[in-house]
């Protein structure tokens, strides 16, 4: 199944100014693997909120706490970070091919390249 994580952000005083959600249900922050932001995610910028989205996305979207607290910095400067609108729609199969693109640019130095052994 493709999750869909969705951020609405709003100035209605009716409901919070943030709601972000994967598959209509809120997202897990993940401030257990790190705590940037308190407060919750956020987009458009390069700061503590989008670093908490970005970490909590690539987490939920990879299954892999590990490779998310590696690449979710970067996450943020490449895709979090230039959202320039108050609603987003990104897919799980969006965030997987990022990561993929990434590990095949740049594999892990326990992983051998794709050409070794040629």
């Amino acid at each position: 199944m493709n999750r869909i994580y969705e951020g609405v952000r709003t100035d209605s005083p009716d409901e919070a100014s943030i709601r972000i959600t994967v598959d209509g249900g809120p997202l897990n922050m993940r401030n257990d693997i790190r705590n940037h932001s308190p407060d919750g995610g956020n987009w458009g910028y390069a700061g503590s909120g989008p670093a908490q989205l970005s970490l909590a996305i690539l987490a939920d979207a990879t299954g892999d706490d590990e490779l998310a607290q590696g690449l979710y910095q970067r996450f943020k400067r490449e895709f979090i970070a230039g959202i320039d609108r108050d609603v987003f729609l990104i897919t799980q199969a969006e965030v997987r091919c990022w990561v993929a693109a990434i590990l095949v640019a740049e594999p892990p130095d326990d992983t051998p390249s794709p050409d070794a052994g040629a």
